[in-house]
């Protein structure tokens, strides 16, 4: 037999497809062709397998032999695709038998020992090779936990390209997936080590009940990181599917823990103010990678010193933050990531953030506003809440009575309101207020009575706020009355949304 057929998929973004790898062996010079848009990783599998089966106690066959990737026209990357063109190979000399190759993913890249070893993506690889009807996997052994969680699936392990032979040939099993991991979800830093700031403790349960963007203006020491870094620690446990999407980025970026479990805990992510764009919203060379902006799916995204950032970096999340995904257009494709989160910016008054307060601060009024001006109007107009945070006093950190609420006791309480939320927009496909387009809050049944929203409405024809900032409000009312366990939200509830969106309590 010249010609053999294995299974595999190639990945773009965080989608998967299935490839076909096909080799055949005929008369000619010896030489190993690649073809179906193989990338330069890809290209050098020839040199690898070719070690890997010698050094494994195969023979390399002697002919000229073509591996083609179908389908052709789609970019093919990565080292994962090593073990089934080794296994197409020896399927077309006639050293192993097809049939057991029949309908089984092959995953892995190969060292030159022989070993297998693991690649990056495989959860969603393995997921997309489940929606297209394949169920049975092989993987390198590092990887067989983390394929395990897709549900539907066999999976199993190899170490080395001897154990998949003596497996194909019937003579020796693969490896059985480790047991998935019971390690409890560690709690994070809790917001009872916060004392003061009223006001921003209650922003952050507002923005975390309804998934609102959140603004933190203020003096150094103020508590605007340590506000953002507890906001993760409000938020409840990802379900299956939001753990399946969070865990699947993080393994194409090579991140994923060492157990291999669904990571459950919503992602934090703070990038230094001077990363570049590229690692913010993703890209590299070829195809695009995900960056900060997708790692933070479903999670928080904390930009700290927020105007030191490049202007066309902050510029560059105006469309994630509407849209929810980054796309990225390359040359050779374009690649989608999923960018569902919630932003944090902290920002001080002035270049010179004097931490002994505004009588020492040697900034003029031009100064102040050319600094926070580097944050554009457009950007700021897809911020919902904006708190403006007062200096600690002494009394805040030495008075026994300024003890602070800890996480899990306001978690319970966004909770409740997220489940309020879900309920209430469950037949619209959406879950939580920040989510809701603003035309279905306007429309009936969801529209307010114009008493409630009078003052609103003469804040828009003053131009105080745009019309997107209109339906941000809306949203954060909704939020406020779900926090109180109403059902619609009342005057009060849009006043005191219209303060928290124009940054005028503090």
């Amino acid at each position: 037999m010249s010609y053999a057929r294995v299974l595999c998929v190639g990945l773009i973004g965080v989608s998967g497809r299935l490839v076909e790898v096909e080799a055949d062996l005929s008369t000619g010079l010896p030489a190993l062709v690649l073809t179906g848009l193989p990338d330069a990783a890809l290209n050098e599998a020839r040199d690898r397998v070719r070690a890997a089966m010698v050094n494994s106690g195969q023979e390399w066959p002697n002919r000229r032999i073509t591996v083609n990737l179908l389908p052709a026209d789609l970019p093919k990357h990565g080292s994962g695709f090593d073990l089934a063109i080794a296994a197409a190979l020896m399927a077309g000399t006639g050293r192993l038998p097809p049939a057991p190759l029949d309908g089984v993913v092959l995953l892995g890249e190969l060292g030159l020992d022989g070993t297998v070893r693991p690649v990056r993506g495989v959860l969603p690889m393995v997921a997309a090779a489940a929606r297209a009807g394949v169920t049975r996997m092989i993987v390198p052994v590092e990887n067989a936990r983390e394929a395990a969680v897709v549900p539907g699936v066999t999976v199993r392990g190899v170490d080395s390209l001897h154990r998949f032979v003596d497996f194909v040939l019937g003579t020796g099993p693969l490896l059985e997936p480790p047991p998935e991991s019971t390690v409890p979800v560690t709690p994070g830093p809790d917001l009872a080590d916060l004392t003061g700031q009223q006001i921003g403790r209650y922003s952050l349960e507002i923005a975390a009940a309804g998934g609102h963007h959140l603004a933190l203006f203020g003096p150094p020491g103020a508590g605007k990181t340590m506000l953002a870094e507890r906001l993760p620690s409000l938020l409840p446990l990802l379900d299956d599917d939001a753990a399946l999407e969070v865990t699947a980025l993080q393994s194409i970026a090579g991140l994923l823990p060492s157990d291999g479990g669904l990571i459950r805990r919503p992602p934090f992510q703070a990038p230094h103010h001077t990363s570049s764009q590229a690692s913010l919203i993703g890209g590299g060379p070829g195809l695009a990678r995900p960056g900060a902006l997708s790692l933070a799916h479903r999670g928080v995204l904390f930009l700290d010193e927020a105007p030191e950032i490049a202007r066309a970096t902050l510029q560059a999340l105006r469309q994630p933050l509407e849209s929810g995904r980054v796309v990225l257009a390359r040359a050779r494709g374009t690649t989608e990531y999923p960018a569902r989160v919630q932003l944090v910016i902290a920002a001080n008054p002035c270049p010179c953030a004097s931490p002994a307060g505004d009588h020492l601060c040697t900034c003029g009024p031009v100064i102040r506003r050319r600094y926070l001006g580097r944050l554009s109007g457009p950007f700021l107009d897809r911020i919902d809440i904006r708190v403006n945070l007062l200096p600690l006093r002494a009394y805040h950190l030495l008075d026994p009575a300024q003890a602070s609420e800890a996480s899990a006791t306001i978690a319970t309480r966004v909770a409740r309101a997220r489940s309020a939320s879900a309920a209430r927009w469950a037949a619209d496909g959406w879950r939580l207020n920040g989510e809701v387009p603003g035309p279905a809050l306007r429309q009936h049944p969801w529209a307010l009575p114009p008493a409630d929203t009078v003052m609103l409405r003469r804040a828009l024809d003053r131009g105080d706020i745009s019309a997107r900032g209109f339906d941000r409000v809306l949203r954060i009312a909704w939020s406020i009355a779900d926090l109180d366990g109403r059902d619609r939200p009342g005057r009060a509830d849009v006043g005191e949304a219209l303060q928290l969106r124009t940054g005028e309590k503090g």
